[in-house]
């Protein structure tokens, strides 16, 4: 429990580091900003030529695994991929994006965020984690797309952020992302009442939970991988107010055993110690 907190800048972060404070980015500009990278992503995913053409800059570069894209080959490689989506349906990967970090100054922005690929392979669900950084500028009053990177995320990254994602899940109740994301046999020890939670009883009292949170963070985390298991470590605070309106303010020491199965992290053990 709960938050990204990663141990060491990567060079998507310095990237976004090298333009000024995030609070020098003009809300109007990071909802601009935000806007853009989905309708980039809806237009790839239709392979919209027209609409992509008016995204992305005519000296686009694209960073990947092969070397540099030009705007030409990547918007007709797009195109491709999306008419051999719609020729082969059953199998067309699913991604979502989170987790945004923007920064910009008037004329140039980075957007920064974690992209989660679901696809089918032999009836079973297989999920894939990656990173994109794109940098943009404002050319005659509108933000165009003039370069993009990507890397596939390590197991390390990939558990900084569903840790992060079970932080959300606690602040918002999501019973869904419990019974997702626990192992069939998960077992939870309370910081508060030492009681040991099988994923059953972890779902149902995600599912009574009343509280109301001002503050779900992780602070001090570390993960270790070992093959398919691995810990992470770091100290929990929770402030607000529980189901009788009794105003709490807890942070615990807390160990996280995740463990890899059908191909993806799950809660396999959690145990919290409170902080007096």
């Amino acid at each position: 429990m709960r938050a990204l907190i990663p141990l060491a800048l990567t060079p998507v972060m310095l990237a976004s580091a090298a333009l000024p404070a995030r609070a020098q980015c003009p809300e109007p500009d990071r909802r601009a900003l935000e806007q853009l990278d989905h309708t980039w992503s809806e237009a790839t995913q239709r392979g919209d030529r027209a609409a992509l053409e008016g995204i992305i800059a005519e000296d686009y570069q694209g960073v990947g695994v092969a070397g540099t894209t030009g705007r030409a080959e990547t918007i007709a490689a797009a195109v491709r991929t999306a008419e051999q989506n719609r020729a082969n349906p059953q199998n067309v990967p699913v991604t979502t994006y989170d987790y945004y970090m923007i920064a910009c100054t008037g004329t140039t922005g980075t957007v920064t965020h974690r992209n989660t690929t679901t696809t089918t392979v032999d009836g079973g669900e297989r999920v894939s984690y990656s990173r994109s950084v794109h940098v943009m500028e404002k050319r005659g009053g509108q933000w165009r797309v003039i370069s993009n990177a990507g890397h596939a995320l390590d197991d390390a990254s990939q558990l900084y952020y569903l840790e992060r994602e079970w932080n959300d899940a606690i602040r918002n109740k999501d019973v869904a992302w419990v019974e997702r994301n626990y192992a069939r046999d998960a077992t939870d020890i309370s910081a508060r009442t030492a009681a040991l939670l099988t994923k059953a009883q972890s779902v149902a009292e995600t599912r009574q939970d009343r509280s109301t949170y001002e503050v779900v963070e992780t602070t001090e985390m570390a993960a270790r991988v070992d093959g398919n298991t691995a810990i992470v470590t770091g100290i929990f605070h929770t402030k607000g107010q529980d189901g009788a309106s009794k105003p709490f303010d807890r942070r615990s020491r807390y160990t996280d055993v995740w463990i890899k199965r059908d191909g993806r992290w799950q809660v396999w053990a959690s145990q919290g110690t409170l902080i007096p």
